[in-house]
């Protein structure tokens, strides 16, 4: 006889740790909130350690950015991990049960950028949001094209690389 178990109970004896990778307005964020949520597992953004803040940014070194990634999974059974830094998420790859790339179109990522709430994590203000959406929506734009770990070649990399539970998601109405 075979014994089934629910996702729920599943979830109880292996906790979900969920990768979620996209070019930037892909909903990202969105998707991981409401899968934290919904599970329990924490949720990370790294948006919030991957950038020094300097003017213009600059990237934290990978190996700084690696120990703050170890302290958290390290304190959270179960996670929802999100952001479009390849070298960092192949970081976790071997400790991800679930891989979920939003590959969004440029117009669909656009739009989500231009109607995105604050983010208060990311900006002091709404204001200082707004005055970043034109540099915003002209990275966007150059997903497809970018080379190194912040475009589209490298994600779709990692996408093949993962061999576990995974899916793409090509429109805002097949996944979000």
């Amino acid at each position: 006889m075979t014994e089934w178990k629910s996702r729920t109970e599943k979830q109880a004896l292996h906790p979900r740790r969920i990768l979620i990778f996209g070019n930037s307005g892909a909903g990202k964020s969105t998707l991981a909130a409401r899968l934290a949520s919904e599970t329990g597992a924490a949720h990370l953004d790294l948006d919030t350690l991957a950038w020094q803040p300097t003017d213009p940014p600059e990237r934290v070194p990978v190996e700084q950015a690696r120990g703050e990634i170890l302290h958290f999974t390290g304190s959270h059974e179960g996670w929802v991990i999100e952001g479009c830094y390849a070298d960092l998420l192949e970081l976790l790859l071997t400790e991800s049960t679930e891989l979920i790339f939003l590959d969004l179109t440029v117009a669909d990522c656009q739009a989500n950028a231009r109607n995105r709430p604050w983010e208060p994590h990311k900006y002091p203000s709404p204001e200082a949001q707004d005055a970043n959406l034109e540099m915003l929506l002209a990275w966007i734009a150059a997903y497809p094209d970018r080379e190194g770990d912040l475009g589209r070649k490298a994600h779709e990399r990692l996408f093949n690389r993962f061999k576990g539970e995974k899916q793409r998601v090509t429109s805002r109405q097949n996944g979000q």
